[in-house]
C-alpha cells in the first residue's frame, strides 16, 4: 500500500501537456513586518542610520574624555569643568550657522568639512594636554569643536524628507531616533571612562574623533536619501539657479508660530538632564558609591530608549498637540520618585529603580516635542529647527548642571532632586499654554 506523503510536502504529476502541484499542508504565512521593520525596508534607511550612529556615539563621548584627561593630567576639575563649558556655550552659538549652512548648501557638502575642522579641534585639545600647554589653548582647542554638525537633526531631516505624508512613519521614525538618541549617550559616557582609564587619558577623545569622522563620511556617502538644499545664498536671496522663481524665502525657524514655546520647553527639559546627572553624582559619593552613579544614570536612559522604541509602535488617534501636555505631565509626576525616594529612604538602589521608572516619560515626552518642533520649522530650514532644540537642550543641560552642583553644595543632595522636578514644573506651564494646539486650529 503506498504511503500518504507527509504533511506540507507536495506531489507533483506530470501529464501530456499539465503539471499539477497537489499540497498535502497548509502554507507557513510570515507574519508582517511591525512599523520599524517596515521603516527599515525602504531602501537606503539602514545604510544611513548606521552611519549616523556611528558618528552619534561620539557626542556622548567627548565631553567625559575632555574632563578625564584634562582633570588627570593637570589635576584641576575646576580647569576642566570651565574648559567644557566654554566649548557647550561655544556650540550654542556656531551650531545653529551650521545647521543653516546644511540646510542651504546640502548635508555632505557642509558636514563633512566642519567634521573635520571640529577633529582638528579636538586634537588640537589632546596636544595641548598632552605636552602641557598653557591653560588658555585648552579652551580656543575646544572652542573649535563647536563646528560639529547636528548629526542627529540630520538623520531626522532625511526621515522627514522621505516619509512626507506619511505621519505614522514619521511618528515611528522619530520615536526610533529618540531611543537611539538615549542609547548613544548612554554608552558613550561608559565607553569613554573605560578607555581614558584602561588605557591613557587621551585615548578617549581619539577614538571618539576616528567614530566622528568615519560616520560623518559614511553618513555623507549616502547621497540617495539626502534631502535635497535649500538653495538660499543669503537670508531671504534665491540662488542664482532659481531666480526665475518667486516664492518667497522661508521664515526663520525662531520666528515660526508656535516655536519660540516648544524651545522653552526644550531648555526646561535640559535643565533637567543636566541637574539630575550633577546630583545622582553627588548622591552616589555621599553614600560612599561614587563609582555606581554611571550605572545609575545609565539605567535612568535605558529606561527611556525602551520607552522610545515602545512609543514608535503606538498609533495616536489624535493630533500631537493634544498629548503633549500628557507626556510632560507624566514626566514632572514621576520624577518626584527619585525626590522621595532620596528623601525617605536614602537608598541607593530604591533611587536606581525611581530613576529608571522617570526615565520611560523622557522619551515619549521628547519624541513628541520634536515633532512639533518639525511641523513648525519652515520648508527648507528643518536642519535649523532640529539643531536650534538641541541648542536649547543643551542651554538647559548648562543651567541645570549649574543649579544642581549649587543646590547640592550649600544644601544636601536630597535636596537637588528638588530642581528637576521644578524645571519639570516649568515646562509643564509652558506646554499648558498649548501654543501649538492654537496655531494649528487657526
Amino acid at each position: 500500500m503506498p504511503q500518504q506523503p507527509a504533511r506540507g510536502t507536495r506531489l507533483f504529476t506530470v501529464t501530456a501537456d499539465t503539471l499539477v502541484a497537489v499540497d498535502f499542508g497548509p502554507r507557513t504565512k510570515r507574519r508582517p513586518p511591525g512599523p520599524y521593520g517596515r521603516l527599515f525596508a525602504r531602501p537606503g534607511t539602514r545604510a544611513f542610520t548606521l552611519a549616523n550612529l556611528l558618528a552619534r556615539l561620539p557626542m556622548g563621548m567627548f565631553s567625559v574624555s575632555a574632563v578625564v584627561m584634562i582633570a588627570g593630567t593637570r589635576g584641576s576639575y575646576a580647569l576642566a569643568g570651565a574648559v567644557t563649558a566654554t566649548g557647550l556655550a561655544a556650540t550654542a552659538l556656531v551650531a545653529p550657522w551650521t545647521a543653516r549652512l546644511v540646510d542651504r548648501y546640502g548635508q555632505a557638502r557642509v558636514a563633512v568639512p566642519a567634521t573635520l575642522v571640529a577633529a582638528l579641534g579636538s586634537l588640537a585639545l589632546l596636544l595641548c594636554v598632552h605636552y602641557d600647554a598653557p591653560a588658555w589653548t585648552l579652551f580656543a582647542a575646544y572652542a573649535a569643536t563647536a563646528t560639529t554638525p547636528n548629526t542627529g537633526g540630520m538623520s531626522r531631516a532625511r526621515w522627514a524628507h522621505l516619509l512626507e505624508g506619511d505621519p505614522d512613519a514619521l511618528h515611528t521614525a522619530n520615536s526610533f531616533e529618540q531611543a537611539a538618541d538615549e542609547l548613544c549617550f548612554m554608552l558613550g559616557p561608559v565607553l569613554a571612562a573605560f578607555l581614558c582609564g584602561a588605557f591613557f587619558p587621551e585615548a578617549g577623545t581619539l577614538v571618539g574623533v576616528v567614530l566622528l569622522v568615519t560616520g560623518v563620511l559614511a553618513f555623507a556617502a549616502q547621497r540617495s536619501t539626502e534631502p535635497p538644499p535649500s538653495g538660499r545664498t543669503a537670508a531671504g536671496a534665491p540662488s542664482p539657479s532659481d531666480r526665475t522663481t518667486t516664492a518667497a524665502p522661508s521664515p526663520s525657524p525662531l520666528r515660526s508660530p508656535g516655536m519660540p514655546p516648544l524651545l522653552a520647553v526644550c531648555l526646561a527639559l535640559g535643565a533637567v538632564f543636566g541637574s539630575t546627572e550633577v546630583v545622582t553624582i553627588a548622591f552616589a559619593d555621599a553614600q560612599g558609591h561614587r563609582t555606581a552613579a554611571g550605572v545609575v544614570l545609565a539605567l535612568q536612559a535605558g529606561g527611556s530608549c525602551a520607552a522610545g522604541l515602545l512609543y514608535g509602535r503606538v498609533r495616536f488617534a489624535g493630533p500631537a498637540e493634544e498629548r503633549y501636555p500628557w507626556c510632560v505631565a507624566a514626566m514632572t509626576a514621576l520624577l518626584i520618585l527619585p525626590l522621595l525616594a532620596a528623601s525617605l529612604t536614602g537608598s541607593l538602589l530604591l533611587l536606581s529603580a525611581t530613576l529608571l521608572v522617570a526615565g520611560m516619560a523622557t522619551a515619549p515626552t521628547m519624541i513628541t516635542n520634536m515633532t512639533l518642533v518639525q511641523r513648525r520649522t519652515p520648508d527648507g530650514r528643518l536642519n535649523e529647527g532640529m539643531t536650534l532644540a538641541v541648542t536649547a537642550l543643551l542651554g538647559g543641560i548648562a543651567c541645570g548642571s549649574a543649579a544642581g552642583g549649587w543646590v547640592v553644595e550649600h544644601l544636601t543632595p536630597t535636596a537637588g532632586y528638588g530642581v528637576p522636578v521644578t524645571a519639570a514644573t516649568v515646562a509643564l506651564l509652558v506646554a499648558l499654554a498649548r501654543p501649538g494646539v492654537r496655531t494649528a486650529a487657526a
